[in-house]
């Protein structure tokens, strides 16, 4: 690392002070969270697991719905994947709940339901990577393992005016090592939460709070007046936008909903057949809709009138979305491109899971 976070740490004594510093505050500031309590094993896996590209306020409804449905790992394992996709429907990235299921069932299997406390047995789950261990090992047993996630990354970049790009594995893990040091000379989950707590409620990205926070004396980018330079990251290329088109398929007063492959993006969820489509006018897109629901479907289908469009950004790439009222004419249902389709009654339509795209469809359908 350009500032030499990968050299022999400094002193005990000066390492001690800000670390002090930081606690102190901690103790003095920490929001009160569900699983801070009562730091068992699972609530705090599931709750970091929910925390990945969430804010707190966001995640926390989510968290208390979940815990109450499922409240022990052994209860998440023995549950319907489709049922567990159904709480966390809203908030996104859904890799995350399927990893969760099937890592609790592997946590069953091969554990008998009690959470492995060797670093090297958790990380062979699925979905948990290094952060996730060093968060539930520290947090959970006390095991000095430090945390770096964005904003830990975000306020050790400022403390020691780091240079290197903070995206990178090799500056986040040059972090985990110059915190190796700090973490063993106070609860180790404490530190960790401390970091992490700092970052989201005082060092933020923008408009920081350096004037009330704990570290200001110990900062080197406040010293040198250059807090916004930091943390240091690589450009991010533009967001690609795609137009996709979707019928809500009416035959018989049922609906027809297709639920995507288990596997990739949104999988295991249920969604209303279509699909990406390029840059032909707008007076195609009917044509269009029928030739995809046909080859994702079997059904050939009249095109009726738009029910609504909906723009939505995903991590990587954006969608306009175009929903039109469609009658089925003939063929019979198959899940051509999909592991199930089924008919539903319109009044069922909120039983099943869905993307928060598809609940604004049904939302516009209700109307």
């Amino acid at each position: 690392m350009a500032d030499g976070a990968g050299k022999k740490d400094v002193g005990v004594s000066k390492r001690t002070n800000w670390v002090t510093d930081l606690v102190e505050w901690y103790d003095a500031n920490r929001r009160k969270l569900p699983w801070r309590s009562r730091p068992r094993p699972y609530a705090v896996w599931v709750s970091e697991i929910m925390l990945q590209q969430t804010q707190v306020d966001t995640m926390l409804p989510y968290y208390r719905r979940f815990m109450k449905r499922f409240p022990s790992l052994r209860s998440l394992a023995a549950a319907d994947v489709h049922d567990v996709l159904s709480l966390w429907q809203g908030l996104g990235y859904y890799a995350r709940a399927r990893n969760l299921h099937r890592a609790s069932q592997l946590v069953v299997e091969q554990h008998g339901g009690r959470m492995p406390r060797d670093p090297a047995v958790l990380r062979k789950l699925p979905g948990i990577g290094e952060y996730t261990v060093a968060a539930i090992l520290s947090i959970s047993f006390e095991i000095p393992l430090p945390v770096v996630d964005g904003n830990v990354a975000r306020v050790t970049a400022r403390l020691w005016a780091i240079h290197d790009d903070v995206g990178r594995p090799a500056t986040r893990k040059a972090i985990a090592d110059r915190l190796t040091g700090p973490i063993q000379t106070v609860s180790p989950g404490t530190f960790n939460q401390a970091m992490m707590e700092l970052g989201a409620l005082i060092c933020r990205p923008r408009d920081p709070s350096c004037g009330v926070c704990p570290l200001m004396k110990h900062c080197a980018a406040k010293r040198q007046k250059r807090v916004g330079d930091y943390p240091v990251k690589k450009k991010r290329k533009a967001v690609p936008q795609y137009d996709v088109v979707v019928g809500v398929i009416h035959r018989r007063g049922r609906i027809l909903l297709a639920r995507r492959p288990a596997s990739g993006m949104l999988g295991g969820l249920w969604e209303f057949p279509g699909g990406k489509i390029g840059s032909e006018d707008a007076t195609a897109y009917p044509d269009t809709l029928c030739e995809k629901i046909l080859s994702e479907t079997g059904v050939e289908v009249k095109v009726g009138e738009r029910l609504c469009t909906i723009d939505h950004t995903y991590s990587h790439f954006k969608i306009r979305l175009h929903a039109f009222l469609c009658r089925a004419q003939a063929g019979r249902a198959r899940p051509l491109a999909s592991d199930e389709v089924r008919w539903v009654p319109p009044r069922e339509l909120d039983a099943f899971a869905m993307s928060t795209v598809g609940k604004k469809i049904v939302a516009a359908y209700d109307r």
